[in-house]
Formats: C-alpha cells, sequence, structure tokens
C-alpha cells in the first residue's frame, strides 16, 4: 500500500512535466512543414534538371493563364507522419493558391514511404472532386510510379489535374456501366461515388477489413432482419438502411464491392418480403413477430438520438493566401 502511495504521489507531484513530455512525444511524431521557393521541390535528386525546368515554366504558364496555382513536392519520407497531415500543413505554410479564391494545388509525393496526395484548396473542390482526384492517382499516376517512371507519373498527373479543373478529365461513365447501366448518372449512383471516400480502402491492413467487415455486417444484419420480418415497419427501415448498405462497404472495400452488395441488399430483401407475403408460411412468421412486437412494446416508445507566385514580378515563390479544408485524395505504389 505504501508503494502505491508513492507511485501516486509522483505522478500528481509531476503531472505538469508528463504533460510537457507527452506532448513532446507527439510533436516527434510530426514533420516540419516549411516554406517552398519553387514551384516544383525534389529533395531526393529524383526528377532530372530539364525535367523540372519543363515542369515549373508549365505551372508557371498555367497559373499565368488561370491564377490556378500548382505546386509538386517530392521528399524522401514522411519520418512517420501521416502523408495527409503533411500535405495540409505544406499547403497551408505555404499558402498555396490565390487569396480570396483558394485555387491552390499541392501534389505530395513521400517516395520512400510510397505515397503520394493531391491538395486541393477549397475554391477547387467542386472541380477536383475527392473521386476525381483519387481517380487520377490511381489510373494516371501510380502506374508509372510502379514502374520507377516518376517523371511520366508526375507529368501525367499534372496534365490529369489541369484537365479536372478545366473540366476535360472526367471519371468514365463505364466505371459503373457493368452493373447499372443506364443508372450511371442518377445522383444516388453520383453519391455512392463519393462515399469511395477516395480510395481509403486501399490503405486499410487486412486484419482491420474483416474485423470491421464482420462487425458491420452483424449489426446491419439485425435490422435488416427486422426490415424483412416487419410487416409495415419494414418498409420504413429497409429504405432507411440504404446510405447504410452503401456506404459502409464502399468505405472498407471500395467502389466495385460496395456497388454489388448494395444491390443485393436492396434486390434480395424485396424478393426475400415478397416470399414471405406470398407464402402462409411467410405470413404466419410475419404476423407473430407483429404480435410479439407490439405485446413488448406496450404504450411506450423508443427514441434514438441520433496567393501568388513571384512570377508575376520577381521570379521567386510565395503563397498568395490560398485555404485549404482537406479535400483531395491520398494513394500508394
Amino acid at each position: 500500500m505504501h508503494f502505491f502511495k508513492n507511485v501516486y504521489a509522483f505522478f500528481g507531484m509531476n503531472r505538469f512535466v508528463l504533460v510537457i513530455l507527452f506532448l513532446f512525444c507527439l510533436s516527434l511524431q510530426a514533420k516540419d512543414a516549411y516554406i517552398l521557393r519553387e514551384r516544383v521541390t525534389d529533395e531526393t535528386g529524383t526528377l532530372s534538371k530539364e525535367f523540372h525546368s519543363y515542369l515549373e515554366e508549365k505551372l508557371a504558364k498555367y497559373e499565368s493563364q488561370t491564377t490556378n496555382q500548382i505546386v509538386v513536392l517530392v521528399i524522401e519520407s514522411l519520418e512517420g507522419d501521416s502523408i495527409e497531415d503533411f500535405s495540409i500543413r505544406m499547403a497551408e505554410k505555404n499558402q498555396i493558391g490565390q487569396k480570396n479564391y483558394d485555387n491552390g494545388v499541392l501534389l505530395t509525393i513521400a517516395k520512400s514511404d510510397r505515397k503520394l496526395r493531391i491538395e486541393v484548396g477549397y475554391g477547387l473542390e467542386g472541380q477536383l472532386t475527392d473521386v476525381l482526384c483519387n481517380r487520377i492517382i490511381r489510373s494516371e499516376i501510380t502506374p508509372y510510379f510502379k514502374k520507377d517512371d516518376f517523371e511520366k507519373g508526375i507529368d501525367t498527373g499534372i496534365n490529369s489535374i489541369i484537365g479536372g479543373i478545366g473540366g476535360t478529365y472526367t471519371l468514365p461513365k463505364s466505371i459503373v456501366d457493368p452493373y447499372l447501366g443506364p443508372l450511371h448518372d442518377h445522383p444516388f449512383i453520383q453519391s455512392l461515388r463519393e462515399a469511395d471516400l477516395a480510395g481509403s480502402h486501399e490503405a486499410l491492413p487486412l486484419p482491420i477489413k474483416i474485423f470491421v467487415t464482420v462487425f458491420v455486417l452483424f449489426v446491419l444484419g439485425v435490422f435488416t432482419h427486422a426490415a424483412i420480418i416487419t410487416p409495415y415497419m419494414g418498409w420504413f427501415i429497409y429504405f432507411f438502411l440504404f446510405p447504410f448498405w452503401s456506404i459502409f462497404p464502399i468505405v472498407i472495400h471500395g467502389f466495385d464491392i460496395g456497388v454489388i452488395t448494395f444491390l443485393c441488399y436492396s434486390i434480395g430483401v424485396v424478393l426475400i418480403k415478397l416470399v414471405l407475403l406470398l407464402t402462409p408460411w411467410g405470413r404466419k412468421k410475419m404476423k407473430s413477430f407483429d404480435r410479439i412486437g407490439s405485446g413488448s412494446s406496450g404504450s411506450g416508445s423508443s427514441r434514438s438520438s441520433s496567393s501568388s507566385f513571384g512570377g508575376r514580378s520577381s521570379g521567386g515563390f510565395s503563397g498568395g493566401g490560398g485555404s485549404f479544408g482537406g479535400g483531395g485524395s491520398s494513394g500508394s505504389w
């Protein structure tokens, strides 16, 4: 007992020191943001001088024509930091994009970590959506990175970003045609695309995917069973579960598997309910469930609570006050 009292006294007297040490340890996990001096910064020596000059001139010309500011940063390692946190700190530190327009884009590449991210300013999030950025990373950039052709990957990615802003690079309709045919342009399907969360499922370790999948299936299975068995209220539960059966599978396993899962749910539940309604056994089952539910609920009710670059005058590089809110997408190769 005396030992525990001494331990308690020690921690009680040194709580302030412990807090400082804890905050210090946290600060060690974050890679410091710093000021960039060029539109293209390569800290790894990966890019040739010719390509560096070509890309710098290309981005400067694009900025002079549109005021949109695109910056490329290639680093060796994130040093334990996340690509999302480091990227937005760099974008905010350098204030990429024009003030009041927030039209900046930062392409961050961590070579050793094999991670990259497209960080998008507030003003361009309507054109460069998270899903479109994810498409650019997965289809235009990483295929070249896997071949160690970083210059081609970066150039293709920049062209796609410029095309996305200008409206010439869009998501192909065929991305959902195999499953949905003429429904690919429906607003609900577009919302499912957005739910992909920019390919975040690719970063989830397999054990976590399995655990989350089992947990989600169990929880949704309970409510789906109620939707099937309940005579009238079941239809409300059926439609209420639409976003859950679409968003969760997409977040965990990606758009394609998510769409298949949602179609199985939406069609399967209707077929099962029809079987229950049209068969004596099914009607008996639904009546018994309704009787149990009404008897147990009684009269009570349950409620759930639910910047500008220096190319204009001095030729240097400085941000113009652009703001970022976390829009964009991350990827790996």
